[in-house]
């Protein structure tokens, strides 16, 4: 076999990578429009707009914004990469919510988003097996 003949590629390598790449770029691009609002997108009504505004007025939203722009470089640098599913659970479960009891017209992103977050989680789910050890009553 010629040594400059790559070997077979796994397939879940394939997907991890791409997933990798695409949930990055997603709160990269996302995190950093909460600081530089580059995408125009109006504000939401009703109970869900209420709720976004008071996620606004409290500055809230900043953080969140800058949660998703570490986790998104994180990502796309191939660095710390459970950090970064660490941070973006809460996140993609609030957004998850968010969508599925305010606002559901707009849930096909996060419906993505969690896909992606997921095929990640799955590789690197023995960085987390110790969250599922019950501990005893001592």
């Amino acid at each position: 076999m010629n040594k400059g003949t790559p070997k077979h590629i796994h397939p879940m390598k394939t997907l991890v990578l791409i997933s990798r790449i695409l949930l990055g770029l997603i709160f990269l691009v996302f995190g950093l429009n909460g600081f530089l609002h580059f995408i125009p997108a109006p504000m939401p009504t009703g109970v869900a707009g209420q709720f976004f505004g008071a996620l606004f007025v409290s500055h809230y939203l900043t953080a969140i914004f800058a949660l998703q722009l570490v986790a998104g470089v994180l990502l796309l640098a191939n660095r710390f990469i459970v950090l970064a599913l660490a941070i973006l659970a809460p996140i993609l479960v609030n957004i998850a919510l968010f969508h599925a009891c305010m606002a559901p017209a707009g849930y096909a992103p996060a419906v993505i988003a969690v896909a992606l977050w997921s095929v990640l989680f799955y590789r690197e789910r023995a960085a987390f097996s110790p969250l599922w050890v019950a501990k005893g009553i001592a």
